[in-house]
């Protein structure tokens, strides 16, 4: 705020007459206007001042503008549907009246997926910006909403989804996005304008990133891509091929924003118990991998998988974390890869995989509270074989290899 070093008040008038000694006569009406104007000017000020510093922290840009963020929205089930969800099938069950594993159909490559409070789940498709709500109990999807200013270009898109911890009291969701200049986090409440929370992540035809995950404390993880250029991942002043650790408005939670580094192309962010953390990242030396997330850690260098899946296999998409085992959706390898993993961050023992080549490229998985894994399809990204109904959402109960002790 511009200080005022003239004979001039804040209304920018000239001071009223001084009071000397033992004279203090009763205001004349100039007298008194000049005070009512010096007021009015000191008021407007301090609320200049009170509304810069009461800013939400963001800053619109590209396509973006900021609209109220009210009342959660009116999402859950539909009143025709069952009040308790279905079970999900055991892989490879068959129903008659259609596959039990299926939730959803007829979507175009769903990438983010995110799980409400009622158990249903939010589902982003990369290359529309649609966003629906999908159900366990098999209910038809129902289309919420088109996120605006997505540019799907290369790999990019409406990549990542997420639920904010506190969504019955302000129905927001936070997507990882794709716009023409920038990798960006947004939020917004359902049928809301987005606001940017961090804008700036590079963009490139390659390794766009796109992984969301709120911790325990309530901090936002993002998975960022080095955008086609490694070089990027080690730079300190690159936002691009990281991890991020940011708060809801997209400043740092501790020293600054980076938690790690030395990524290519982080699609999701999963966490286990006592808030271990787990990345699933592109190929490094010819094959995907599986990192457990130390804070600090360069995955450029020292810093090493917990896995390597070898092409083929591989086209990691997804992570979810059950028991003492991360799940990971495969789009190469057209199946969910089943890495057990001890407390010391290693493999435990055999590898496992299911629902290989049954349903197609596997991209997203998400753990819920029943203990059944959501997996999206993605046979309409341009490289899949597309069924009649595809793409398609899954829920389905994960192989014994997840019981035990939590990672």
């Amino acid at each position: 705020m511009r200080r005022h070093d003239s004979g001039e008040n804040a209304a920018g008038t000239a001071p009223a007459r001084d009071v000397v000694d033992g004279d203090d006569p009763a205001p004349d009406a100039r007298s008194v206007e000049v005070m009512r104007r010096a007021t009015a000017g000191a008021l407007l000020a301090a609320a200049l001042l009170l509304a810069g510093c009461g800013s939400d922290g963001y800053e619109p840009s590209g396509p973006f503008r900021p609209l109220p963020e009210g009342a959660p929205p009116e999402v859950g089930p539909p009143p025709s549907s069952a009040p308790t969800p279905g079970r999900p099938a055991e892989p490879g069950a068959e129903e008659e009246g259609g596959d039990p594993n299926v939730v959803a159909t007829g979507l175009a490559v769903p990438t983010g997926l995110a799980l409400l409070p009622d158990g249903s789940a939010v589902v982003g498709e990369r290359d529309t910006g649609r966003i629906l709500q999908v159900f366990p109990d098999r209910s038809p999807a129902r289309e919420l909403m088109v996120v605006p200013g997505v540019d799907t270009a290369g790999d990019g898109g409406l990549l990542g989804l997420a639920v904010s911890p506190t969504f019955a009291e302000d129905g927001l969701l936070y997507a990882y996005l794709s716009t023409a200049v920038d990798n960006r986090v947004v939020r917004f409440p359902i049928r809301g304008m987005p606001n940017a929370v961090l804008t700036g992540i590079p963009r490139g035809e390659v390794h766009n990133g796109g992984g969301l995950l709120f911790g325990a404390d309530g901090s936002l993880f993002v998975g960022t891509g080095d955008a086609g250029n490694p070089a990027l991942a080690t730079d300190p002043a690159s936002l691009a091929g990281k991890v991020l650790r940011i708060d809801v408005f997209g400043g740092p939670v501790g020293p600054d924003r980076v938690f790690t580094s030395g990524h290519r192309d982080v699609t999701a962010v999963c966490a286990g118990a006592e808030d271990r953390l787990f990345a699933a990242d592109a190929a490094r030396g010819g094959a995907d991998e599986l990192d457990e997330l130390v804070e600090g850690a360069d995955y450029s260098g020292p810093a090493g998988p917990v896995v390597e899946i070898v092409p083929g296999e591989d086209g990691l998409g997804g992570c979810a974390v059950l028991g003492p085992a991360v799940f990971l959706g495969a789009l190469d390898g057209e199946r969910v890869h089943v890495v057990p993993v001890d407390e010391g961050g290693a493999v435990s023992g055999e590898l496992e995989e299911f629902l290989g080549g049954q349903y197609g490229r596997l991209r997203t998985v998400v753990a819920d509270a029943q203990g059944a894994l959501w997996i999206t399809t993605s046979n309409r990204d341009g490289i899949g074989t597309p069924a009649a109904d595809d793409d398609k959402v899954l829920r389905i109960n994960p192989p014994s290899a997840a019981g035990g002790s939590p990672l």
